[in-house]
């Protein structure tokens, strides 16, 4: 089953289940209680820590909840913060997730040193609920900015053709994921 965020992130062929780490979980947890899916698929924009382009399309199975003030050593946390569906996580691209949009270039490269590519809202809450209800999962996103200074204004300026990119893209793609 195709699930998307909802709200400005939504597609004919797809159940939205909310913005951010809490309401897709919540969300998506309530959806696997009633009716649990043979497959999720999570389909969504996202923002480049730089190595990927803005448009491209990108597929993972693998996600991390790290918060900036991580690489400021002004946090830590006892939950392990990676989780993926994939057997070999070193040829993934990482998504990270977080419920704060990154907009500082010089945090974005301790991103891309820790092997994490780019950044959505809610896949890592996801995967999670994916894990938990031991559903196979994966993620494709188009990208709509990078993770800079710019990023609010770029996602903005974006969104309308990477969703149109996103949606060509499913409609030639997804019989693939439901094999």
């Amino acid at each position: 089953m195709i699930f998307c965020a909802g709200k400005s992130e939504s597609f004919a062929f797809a159940s939205p289940i909310g913005i951010g780490l809490i309401e897709s979980a919540i969300n998506l947890t309530r959806f696997c209680l009633m009716s649990p899916p043979k497959y999720i698929l999570f389909i969504g924009t996202a923002g480049s820590y730089g190595e990927v382009k803005i448009f491209d399309i990108v597929h993972s199975n693998s996600a991390t909840n790290i918060e900036n003030s991580f690489f400021t050593n002004k946090a830590y946390t006892p939950i392990d913060n990676l989780v993926s569906s994939a057997d070999d996580v070193s040829r993934e691209t990482i998504v990270n997730s977080s419920n704060y949009i990154t907009t500082d270039k010089k945090l974005s490269r301790h991103y891309l040193e820790k092997g994490i590519g780019i950044e959505n809202m809610e896949f890592y809450s996801v995967l999670k609920v994916a894990k938990e209800f031991k559903i196979p999962a994966g993620g494709v996103f188009a990208v709509t900015n990078y993770c800079d200074e710019n990023a609010h204004s770029d996602f903005l300026n974006n969104h309308k053709e990477a969703m149109k990119i996103l949606e060509q893209y499913m409609s030639r793609h997804a019989k693939e994921w439901f094999r």
